[in-house]
């Protein structure tokens, strides 16, 4: 059975940080495009960042430059670093995974994932 855990959230200032984890058990490592989404209450769910099994990544332009998202294969943990955080950063940010060995264009924005956490919720306060 396949199963992410997410960790990592909580609540900061505007211009703090946060390490998200992604946690994967019960999955073949080696054909995975792996993101990181979020989701407020009343809105649509945002696909954030991605990477495939062979370390490439892609961001949401929103978030270029200030999320870093990274893996630990041999751990099977994908990480998203959030650097100088928004108030309108605060969400629920989700994990999944999509058994490809690449991201496709349509990650972000269509429901292709296999799998999914079930959150971790992040607030940051102005």
């Amino acid at each position: 059975q396949v199963r992410l855990v997410e960790s990592g959230g909580g609540s900061v200032q505007t211009g703090g940080s946060l390490r998200l984890s992604c946690a994967l058990s019960g999955y073949t490592w080696n054909k995975h495009c792996i993101g990181w989404f979020r989701q407020v209450p009343g809105k649509e769910r945002e696909g954030l960042a991605a990477v495939d099994n062979r370390g490439r990544t892609t961001y949401r332009d929103s978030v270029k430059g200030r999320f870093t998202i990274s893996q630990d294969s041999p751990k099977l943990t994908v990480f998203l670093q959030m650097n100088n955080l928004k108030p309108e950063d605060s969400a629920l940010y989700y994990c999944a995974v999509e058994t490809k060995d690449y991201c496709s264009s349509g990650f972000f924005w269509q429901n292709l994932a296999d799998y999914w956490g079930q959150g971790t919720q992040v607030s940051v306060s102005s």
